[in-house]
């Protein structure tokens, strides 16, 4: 909130020293190349958003919420406040009519600054007088900047009950003199671009007023908000009819089973933005970039793997060239594509770019090699959910599902754990850990998004149907806090491409509603297949997934929560975090291991993995050797 002093000070002198010989330098830098070079949202974005209403009606909070929140989307933000400009700049002007209104000039033209130089400029002053705010309205006009009056019109009654600085009660007994709303009138905007009550409204509802007129204004391109529903790419219900009447009279396109994974990635907003399978030029930006641009590209967000579908040379030479085509799988449509774009694929580049290695020993890889040489990218529509009737499909909520059932248990932060691999007590003591420190941060209900990978592994991972179990168990035990913890299935497929993949994962979490991830030692890694190459065997460095994650682009909305490493402590018989001070007393017990004891009917050391979890383990690689 925007106070005022006890006493005003000296009125300013009327009379002052006026510069003759200056003459106004034109900038080297012109506004649009501002706009190319700054943030992560390009355009030239630069404004000013100016706050006026009485003191105690919330301007500075909106202010500062709405700094936050551009600042995060990469948008350069600055709050300019009444209170902090009288500390320094202005601290040389009282409360008399001329000093407010030099007060609101200095103010006004340092906004213009700001906004010139490609800011979103948030300034928060009571700003009493209809003069003044027009004279800031013309000086940015003349600049030709845009200039936004928004009127936080809160009763005065209102204000008076949030009066944390005394200064209304001391307006009230004349110890403060000309106190606006007291002695002093409010001359309130009649027309203010946008008009906010915050009387019983949050800081973040208010703010979301402002956002949506920075949108509408083209000032700032559309986010999707926390309240909003993910697009999906579901044909609607009243179309879906005529559009399966449609597909029966278009050529067909068959998917294998991962490439129909990927299309329920598409469908149910994971990869949103995407609308479809790429086209080159998303294509192009995923494999160099990581990121996609949006529509107008003024805006990147995170995609650093390609989802793309292949066709043959005969495919292409057949399809090319038709409006639509069906998407077929087991020889049932499940989706027609729109304006079909095919393009040739360069495979070596492809994996070289995304896997760091065109090795043909790696599965995907293997995988991409024995596609079609061309790629079809365009908009898709899905006629129904993909449903695998494999008994999990309760597990496979979408990205809807999953902040909806967030909202309705209220929690206050999400935070997600990928996994590939079965649950021992060191996962566990890591997920507790980490909903320990949000608590101490001053989350009320901070919950754990279990969420295990469930599509395409390679043969040697253990399958989905006993990894499920085997969670399922853990939370049956009470090892995870059931009430504060959502198991589900992520329906992506594996790739093994490391700190690329890393990104992915941590995108389509987002998506779903997550805001802090999890990630651990080598995640999305493999050993190199050839195991020589390297000192530790290894396809990627075990540190660098965690580290890309904190730096890659496009990823605002999520915080990294760094894993600890836990071992088993052979001290007390539990999984604890690693000290190295008494590294002679962990045990790190390696997949392999694991995979051995279990195969020879063994138990690892109590307090490793909960029993009944291990006994699921056991009996899936004991099968294993039987079937061998």
């Amino acid at each position: 909130m925007s106070g005022e002093p006890e006493k005003a000070t000296k009125k300013q002198k009327t009379c002052l020293q006026v510069a003759t010989n200056v003459t106004e330098q034109k900038h080297n830098v012109s506004r649009e190349v501002r706009g190319q070079n700054l943030g992560l949202c390009r355009g030239f974005r630069g404004c000013t958003v100016w706050l006026t209403g009485l003191s105690g009606a919330g301007k500075t909070s909106i202010a500062f919420e709405l700094e936050a929140y551009l600042v995060s989307k990469g948008i350069p933000a600055y709050g300019l406040d009444g209170d902090n400009i009288r500390t320094g700049l202005n601290k040389n002007l009282g409360f008399s009519q001329v000093d407010r209104e030099e007060n609101i000039r200095r103010v006004a033209e340092v906004a213009k600054l700001f906004a010139d130089s490609g800011v979103v400029s948030i300034c928060s002053f009571v700003s009493p007088f209809a003069e003044d705010r027009e004279m800031a309205r013309k000086i940015h006009k003349d600049a030709d900047l845009k200039f936004f009056e928004i009127y936080i019109d809160t009763p005065l009654e209102v204000c008076e009950t949030r009066d944390t600085k005394g200064l209304y009660k001391k307006a009230r007994q004349g110890v403060i003199q000309g106190f606006t709303g007291v002695t002093q009138a409010y001359e309130a905007p009649d027309a203010p671009d946008l008009r906010v009550s915050t009387e019983g409204m949050t800081v973040r509802e208010s703010t979301l007023k402002l956002i949506k007129l920075l949108e509408s204004e083209a000032i700032i391109p559309k986010f999707l908000k926390e309240d909003e529903p993910l697009p999906e790419l579901f044909v609607a219900e009243s179309l879906k009819t005529a559009l399966e009447a449609e597909a029966k009279t278009l050529p067909a396109l068959a998917l294998t089973e991962v490439e129909l994974q990927w299309l329920q990635i598409l469908a149910e907003g994971w990869a949103y933005p995407l609308k479809g399978f790429m086209r080159e030029q998303e294509y192009l930006q995923a494999l160099h970039f990581n990121c996609l641009l949006n529509e107008d590209e003024t805006l990147r967000v995170n995609q650093s793997v390609p989802i793309v579908l292949s066709a043959t040379e005969a495919d292409k030479q057949r399809l090319e060239g038709v409006s639509a085509l069906a998407l077929q799988y087991g020889g049932r449509t499940v989706a027609v594509l729109r304006k079909p774009e095919f393009y040739y694929q360069r495979k070596e580049e492809r994996c070289a770019r995304q896997f760091g290695t065109s090795n043909r020993a790696h599965p995907y890889i293997k995988m991409i090699y024995e596609s079609g040489d061309y790629l079809v990218g365009g908009e898709i529509e899905a006629l129904e959910r993909i449903q695998w009737n494999d008994g999990l499909d309760a597990y496979r909520l979408t990205p809807n599902e999953l902040r909806q059932r967030f909202r309705e248990i209220k929690a206050d932060a999400v935070f997600a754990f990928q996994l590939r691999n079965p649950i021992h007590n060191g996962h566990a003591l890591l997920m507790s850990d980490c909903r320990r420190q949000l608590l101490e941060r001053g989350y009320k209900n901070p919950v754990l998004l279990l969420h295990p990978l469930g599509g395409w592994t390679k043969d040697d991972d253990v399958p989905l149907p006993v990894r499920m179990a085997q969670h399922q168990a853990v939370l049956d035990s009470g090892v995870l806090d059931r009430d504060h913890t959502v198991l589900a299935i992520f329906p992506s497929p594996m790739m093994y491409a490391g700190p690329t993949e890393v990104q992915w994962h941590a995108k389509a979490r987002m998506n779903a509603g997550a805001n802090h991830y999890i990630v651990g030692r080598d995640p999305a890694g493999m050993p190199h297949p050839d195991k020589d190459l390297y000192p530790d065997g290894n396809l990627y460095d075990g540190t660098h997934g965690a580290r890309v994650l904190k730096m890659a682009p496009g990823l605002d909305s999520i915080e990294i929560l760094p894993f600890r490493v836990a071992a088993y402590d052979k001290s007390c018989s539990q999984m604890a975090f690693f000290d190295p001070a008494r590294k002679q007393d962990f045990d790190f017990i390696s997949g392999t291991r694991m995979r051995t004891l279990a195969r020879n009917g063994e138990n690892p050391p109590n307090g490793f993995m909960e029993p009944k979890a291990w006994q699921i383990l056991a009996e899936y690689y004991q099968s294993l050797q039987k079937s061998q």
